[in-house]
Order: structure tokens, then sequence, then C-alpha cells
């Protein structure tokens, strides 16, 4: 990854869609302006540093910078909380010595997270940076059971979404869950920038759609913590699922999320007939008599 180039560009697109009048600068340009959003010097000037040294961190130039001109700059152009922190892990990642210590999220889930799973009766699953499905229960199992159709290999969200015809017709927002989970993927490639998992994802996501390459130009990020997930599930038609994402603090980099639904509502009817059908499909399975 190209740190100097990913900071450059971050910066580029967050300057862009400020305006002088949201940060109570006069445009004297008004509508002849030449540029998007704020010039350098009106940044450098909300932000409280010269404009050569906003310049030097505009071509990607975060060695050494204090937090304090981190926060300056991030108030300056408006930074909501997912946004602070890439721009906090940027100048980690260009600052990092040889000696630190370089992580991947893990690959697997223990047994007893597995457990814990099982004994939630929503679905529920982990997940690493990557949008991996790493383990579920009965029930989140059924519910992404189109991601599971392909014979070998991890099932990945972001892959499906992107590269399989049926993403689109699952989820019934398609265009907002591909944007966000763009953003999460190019926030999580600079938080975890040596999982080659990830960067082999990018790479082909990159290559086989132009669906991606669009949105990973935008660099927007996130971080996956709550929201409503609207899906067209093939066996029992539209839900509507509100989901939970909680960071496994004793697993690095892998996330525990739950969905639910409103009391009453037709998802509910239909989630628990989903249940049904999952828990008669497992008492289906003949065992495995002993050789």
């Amino acid at each position: 990854m190209d740190t100097k180039a990913e900071v450059r560009d971050f910066l580029r697109s967050r300057r862009a869609r400020v305006t002088p009048q949201q940060v109570g600068l006069p445009d004297f340009g008004g509508g002849a302006r030449r540029v998007r959003g704020l010039r350098r010097e009106e940044l450098a000037l909300v932000a409280g540093m010269s404009v050569d040294y906003y310049v030097r961190l505009e071509r990607g130039n975060l060695a050494g910078v204090s937090e304090g001109i981190l926060e300056s700059l991030s108030r300056a152009l408006g930074l909501d909380d997912a946004e602070h922190a890439h721009l906090f892990d940027l100048a980690r990642a260009q600052n990092a010595s040889a000696t630190t210590r370089r992580w991947t999220p893990s690959a697997t889930v223990r047994p007893n997270v597995q457990r814990v799973l099982d004994s939630i009766t929503a679905p529920a699953w982990v997940r690493n940076g990557r949008s991996d499905f790493l383990a579920g229960n009965a029930l989140a199992r059924a519910l992404y059971s189109p991601l599971f159709s392909e014979p070998s290999g991890t099932p990945n969200a972001a892959r499906f979404a992107f590269l399989d015809p049926r993403g689109r017709e699952f989820w019934r927002d398609w265009d907002a869950v591909a944007g966000d989970m763009v953003a999460v993927l190019r926030a999580e490639a600079v938080r975890t920038p040596y999982d080659r998992g990830l960067t082999d994802l990018v790479g082909e996501l990159s290559t086989r759609s132009a669906a991606f390459r669009q949105r990973w130009a935008a660099h927007d990020v996130m971080r996956h913590r709550t929201g409503v997930k609207r899906v067209h599930h093939p066996t029992v038609g539209d839900l509507d699922l509100t989901y939970e994402a909680m960071e496994l603090v004793a697993d690095a980099g892998l996330t525990l999320v739950v969905y639910s639904t409103e009391p009453g509502s037709p998802s509910e009817e239909r989630l628990q007939l989903l249940a049904n059908l999952a828990a008669t499909t497992v008492a289906a399975v003949p065992e495995t008599e002993d050789a």
C-alpha cells in the first residue's frame, strides 16, 4: 500500500467537499471558483497552520505529525468518527518503524465463540475486516445461504455483492450496501496493511468490478457498528433487520454481528419461519455412523 498516495487522495477528497460557508469564510470567488471545496490556503487558515505546512501534509507526508495537528486538521475538514480514526491510522501506518509489530486478523474462530453463537437465538455470525463469513449459528447460515453456494473457499460478503449477480437481488438497497462495504474495506486496508488476504481481495474486486473501482476511488471510509439490513431472502422473502456489531476483544480483527427484527412485524414472522426451516434441515441430517 502506498501510504503517501492514500494520504494525498484522502485529504484532497475531504477538502473538496468543504465549502467556505461551512467554515465561516467569505467566498470571494463565488461561482467562479476553480476548485471544488476549500482552497489549500483556506483550509490551512481554518486548521491554524501555515500554507506550506498543509501543502506538505496533502502531498502525503505525515511523518512526525503530532496528534494536535491531526486533531486540528480533522476539525477543519469536518471528519466524522470513522474518517477521524482513518486519518490517525494513516499517520500510524506512515510513522511505523521497522520494529513495529505487524499483525493480521485472526483467521479462525475459537470453539468457545462458536458455542456463544450457537446459544444465541437470533442470527449471529463472526466476520473479519474483509467481510469473510468465518462462523455463525444455524440461523445466520440460513439467512446468508446464497453466500454458501460456492463449493469451496470462505464465503465473503463483498465478493458476493460485487461479483455474483444474486448480490443485487439479495440486498434490496444494494447501492448503499455496496458503498458501505467498500468504505469498510478501505478503512481496514490502512488499519491492517499487512493482511495479504485483504490485499488480494481488493485487487480481485478492482480488476473484475467497475462498480467496485468507482466506489474505491471515492476514498470513503466507515466502520460497521449498528444499522439496518434490508434483504430479499430466496426462501422467505423480504426481511428488515437491525444489527449490532461488537468487536471480539480477545480475537484481534474479528467482529460479532447479531441481527434482530421489530416485534410483531412481518420480518419477525418471516425470520421465525426461516428459523423453523433451518431447524428442520439440521434435524434431517443423518448422523454419521462410526467406521
